[in-house]
């Protein structure tokens, strides 16, 4: 499978701290590329340069076979970008904010009322092309910046938190979108989002990044994987207590102490637990329940980066908005 982005070594620094550190990573043609990472990881800068707004201290980078610093206007033709905040018009409607985006990538006049059409007919807002933004939903909104993405026909479509801020059904809704559009369109999407569940159900493979550097490089069930032992978790009148009961005398040391829980990962998690059980009542320590389950991405995120993932990731891709300006000049 060829490689729609390459980097070797790529680097960015600024004077001794270094944002990136020789990042070296390759994307495959068509798949979904998830980059995630606590603020500060490197992803932001990551993305920054693929898109042509940063310039890396060292190292190289090709975007569709373009060099990013060298090539960079064919870079910016090539690629397609989905804001976290808002960036369409409202005082337009959705064909003109289509027409506008076309003509900002010279789709040729001869073919963009044809490729409108095609879009607007994707994104199942043929019925709505000409109402003006301010009467779309969040979720409709949020379909036509996809579409206005793909007017130009990208190889590489940048998302960027996509459903932040989206009530659970329409969540559901553009993450099977993404994942039609993708298959439908021999797109290459690269995916950054701090919604771990939306990271394991639409990517490929999932890098986590930290402190300038990718930390593990996977699919989500080889990464899942990797967490030996099932999590067993707790809730008790007094888990502190019972924490320190299970490190002394169950010799269980992989413990996370919650607000009101307690996570043990342990191997053989339903034999271990009648053990737990036994020990509490023991000790005179009350039960409310005990539940096992099966490590997830956010256990995977936990463990290699010592961290849940934060939720403040206002403006984690701030500085795209200014290749959609500069887009084709």
């Amino acid at each position: 499978m060829s490689h729609v982005i390459e980097t070797l070594q790529l680097t960015k620094a600024y004077n001794a701290f270094k944002a990136v550190d020789n990042l070296t990573i390759n994307v495959d043609r068509g798949e979904i590329f998830g980059l995630l990472g606590p603020n500060g990881a490197g992803k932001t800068t990551t993305v920054s340069m693929l898109c042509t707004i940063l310039k890396p201290s060292s190292g190289t980078a090709t975007v569709n076979g373009y060099d990013i610093v060298k090539e960079s206007s064919k870079v910016r033709k090539s690629i397609g970008i989905v804001f976290q905040d808002p960036s369409i018009d409202d005082r337009l409607t959705g064909r003109e904010n289509l027409l506008m985006h076309a003509n900002l990538y010279s789709v040729p006049v001869s073919i963009q009322r044809e490729r409108i059409a095609q879009i607007l007919k994707l994104v199942e807002l043929e019925d709505r092309a000409d109402d003006l933004l301010r009467t779309y939903s969040g979720g409709m909104r949020r379909r036509l910046e996809i579409g206005r993405g793909l007017i130009h026909q990208p190889k590489v479509l940048f998302l960027d938190e996509p459903t932040v801020g989206l009530d659970p059904q329409t969540r559901d809704h553009i993450w099977r979108y993404i994942k039609d559009l993708k298959d439908a369109n021999e797109v290459t999407v690269v995916l950054t989002t701090h919604y771990m569940d939306e990271a394991d159900r639409l990517s490929d493979r999932i890098a986590i990044m930290d402190h300038g550097q990718i930390i593990v490089l996977d699919t989500p069930p080889n990464l899942k994987e990797t967490l030996e032992g099932d999590r067993v978790v707790i809730k008790s009148n007094d888990n502190k207590t019972l924490k320190n009961l299970l490190t002394t005398w169950l010799g269980f040391t992989n413990q996370h102490l919650e607000k009101d829980t307690l996570e043990v990962t342990v191997p053989n998690g339903k034999t271990v637990m009648p053990r737990i059980v036994e020990l509490a009542n023991q000790n005179n320590l009350y039960i409310e329940s005990i539940v096992l389950r099966e490590p997830n991405l956010e256990d995977v995120f936990l463990h290699y980066t010592g961290g849940s993932i934060r939720e403040d990731t206002t403006k984690e891709l701030h500085g795209l908005s200014a290749i959609h300006r500069r887009a084709i000049r």
